[in-house]
């Protein structure tokens, strides 16, 4: 008998958790085959990407090698190409060159993730640094400390306020965190910067709604764009972004930005991938039923951020949160073994348990089982749930002991250039002389 074929598209939350729940049970069979595709071969713990840009924690403790956290399902390092349905396959361009792969599928599970969206804005694509992704943190990292290094120099007394002034859009947990940890560790390096001042930098947080964090309602909202206020963040709330140029960033109210420096974190698209998909979407998210199967498509799944998986409780999606597709893919790994083994299929069903954000200087904000924390304990438990949640037990001491190292020394001021060293490609008189003699013999 030939084996059953499980392929999973995407090493996010929601691939990964599908994975693991089934490299736990049916991959122990011989008659299964699971394969998880993904382009990198780990999985980055994204709620903790600001801790990266801050330097709060070493880059390597957030990434956890895929390999290491599955033991019977096949990895296969490629980006996906095409999905073709009808025909039940997948090609993977995997390789130096590239080299298309077909992968063959009794069941198909699409996480692709989501990317980020810069809603066709002038100048946004070319000058916007995002927050998705390691390099993205990285590179954050890389310029506040460029900045740095520049405004510091005598040449750089006008240059200085553009130099020193950080625009990040988007008053949702990433922006808050993010401007929040750039902000304290920006004003804590002044001290190796002595040509730099307080009033030389400037944060500014911009967001199109009327109160930042709006997921944790306007208590938190208003307590964290006080407490962020008072650490020198410039707020401008019911404001958008209109365009970005040479000059620096123009608002939607009129207002210019003299700045070298945006961040946007205010919105994400589906993955392109899902364009060609002949199946029900819906604002370019694939529609599931209950069970997370795709309608109409026998054998196809899908779950987090390229899903709308439906609350039959209160009619609407679910939020496309890390929370939410760990537990999506834990049913969804049970509804494929009960649709292969035989058994009831299970609705997916879960309300939040709770949402956090740390907003700097040892203090959070977080609403737990619809209790609402603020301050120090807030920032505690963000902390504490966060670091539970580490999926391997070797991150989460890299994590505690990085932390706790934070708490007695000063951050580190490296860039990570990602540049080859200098070469040389020519010889010495000497050996010039040499190679002349060998020819003329």
């Amino acid at each position: 008998m030939s084996k059953k074929k499980i392929v999973i598209l995407g090493g996010g939350f929601g691939g990964l958790y599908t994975a693991l729940e089934l490299d736990k049970t049916l991959a122990r069979d011989p008659d299964v085959e699971v394969t998880l595709v993904n382009k990198d071969n780990f999985l980055l713990f994204t709620p903790m990407l600001h801790e990266i840009a801050a330097s709060h924690v070493d880059l390597t403790t957030i990434v956890h090698p895929i390999r290491k956290l599955l033991r019977r399902l096949h990895f296969f390092a490629g980006d996906v190409e095409q999905v073709d349905l009808a025909a039940r396959r997948v090609t993977v361009l995997h390789g130096s060159r590239l080299h298309p792969h077909l992968l063959e599928y009794d069941h198909l599970v699409i996480a692709p993730g989501s990317i980020t969206n810069f809603y066709n804005l002038p100048g946004l694509a070319e000058r916007a640094i995002t927050m998705k992704s390691l390099g993205d943190a990285m590179t954050l990292r890389n310029r506040l400390i460029a900045s740095l290094e520049e405004a510091d120099s005598e040449c750089a007394c006008d240059e200085r306020r553009p130099l020193l002034t950080f625009v990040v859009a988007g008053g949702g947990f990433a922006g808050v965190e993010t401007i929040a940890a750039i902000n304290d560790f920006a004003r804590e390096a002044l001290k190796y910067y002595p040509r730099v001042t307080q009033d030389s930098i400037r944060m500014v947080l911009v967001e199109p709604g009327a109160l930042i964090l709006p997921e944790l309602g306007p208590k938190l909202g208003g307590y964290a764009q006080e407490k962020l206020a008072e650490r020198g963040v410039v707020i401008r709330i019911k404001t958008g972004v209109a365009g970005v140029d040479d000059e620096g960033v123009h608002l939607s109210d009129g207002t210019l930005i003299h700045t070298r420096n945006i961040i946007w974190t205010a919105g994400t698209a589906p993955s392109p991938l899902l364009a060609g998909l002949p199946c029900d979407k819906q604002r370019g998210r694939i529609v599931v039923n209950e069970f997370l199967e795709v309608p109409g498509w026998r054998g196809v799944w899908s779950l987090g951020d390229c899903a709308v998986v439906p609350d039959l409780k209160s009619g609407k999606p679910y939020p496309p949160t890390a929370q939410h597709a760990i537990r999506e893919g834990k049913v969804l790994a049970r509804n494929i073994i009960s649709d292969i083994r035989g058994g009831q299929k299970r609705a997916f069903s879960f309300k939040t348990i709770g949402l956090l954000a740390a907003i700097g200087r040892r203090t959070g904000v977080a609403n737990i089982l619809g209790y609402n924390f603020s301050g120090f304990l807030a920032w505690w438990m963000w902390r504490t749930i966060y670091l539970s949640k580490l999926p391997r037990f070797d991150k989460k001491v890299r994590v505690a002991l990085d932390w706790t190292l934070d708490l007695v020394f000063s951050k580190d001021l490296v860039q990570y250039q990602m540049f080859r060293s200098p070469t040389v490609s020519h010889m010495d008189e000497h050996e010039a002389i040499q190679r002349e003699t060998v020819v003329a013999r």
